[in-house]
C-alpha cells in the first residue's frame, strides 16, 4: 500500500466518486451510468447511506477509491451493508480497496455495529475475516451462491443476531 494514500470520510464535495464507479464497473450497453452509480444515488435519496462508514481514498488530491455503507436490517434489527466499493482501474491491485474495507471494519467496530454484510469475492473478502453469512444463521436476500453472500461479525454481535438480511430499499429497485 502506498504511503501517500489518505483514507477519509466522504464529504459532499467528493463528486468525483460518481465517475469513479462508472470507470471501475463500466457502463452497461443501453445505460448512461453504471448500476453502482444508480444504486448509490438511490441510497442517498432514501437516506440509507451511513456517513460514518462511507469513505474515499485519495492520492495526490485525487479520489481513487470509494466505499459506501448503507443501513440494512438483520431480522428487523439495524445492520450494515457494505458496497459498492470501487477503485479507479489504474490504481487497482495496490491495496486501496483493502484500506477502504479495513476503514469500514474499524469504524463499524467503534460504532458498536454487530455485523457487516456484503456480496463479494470469497477469496478477497475472506482475507478480512468475512465468512459465508449462512454459517452465522444470516439468510440471503438474493438467489446468488452462498459463498458470495458474506458477513463479518464484530464485538457487539450476540449469537441470537441471526435471521433474514435485507439490504436498503434502493437495492430492490436496481434492475
Amino acid at each position: 500500500m502506498r504511503d501517500d494514500l489518505i483514507i477519509r470520510r466522504e464529504s459532499p464535495r467528493d463528486a468525483a466518486t460518481r465517475e469513479l464507479h462508472d470507470a471501475a464497473f463500466g457502463i452497461p450497453q443501453g445505460r448512461r451510468e453504471s448500476v453502482e452509480r444508480e444504486l448509490i444515488r438511490g441510497l442517498r435519496s432514501d437516506g440509507s447511506v451511513i456517513d460514518e462508514l462511507t469513505f474515499v481514498a485519495e492520492l495526490d488530491g485525487e479520489i481513487v477509491g470509494h466505499v459506501v455503507c448503507s443501513r440494512a436490517s438483520l431480522d428487523g434489527a439495524p445492520s450494515v451493508g457494505l458496497g459498492p466499493i470501487s477503485v479507479r482501474p489504474d490504481h487497482q491491485q495496490q491495496g486501496i480497496g483493502a484500506a477502504l474495507v479495513m476503514s469500514v471494519v474499524a469504524s463499524a467496530e467503534q460504532a458498536a455495529e454487530p455485523v457487516v454484510v456484503l456480496l463479494g469475492d470469497p477469496e478477497y473478502y475472506g482475507f478480512f475475516g468475512f465468512v459465508p453469512a449462512s454459517r452465522l444463521g444470516i439468510g440471503s436476500p438474493g438467489d446468488w451462491e452462498d459463498r458470495y453472500f458474506r458477513a463479518l461479525t464484530l464485538r457487539a454481535r450476540r449469537p441470537e443476531m441471526a435471521g433474514d438480511f435485507r439490504y436498503a430499499q434502493a437495492f430492490d429497485r436496481i434492475v
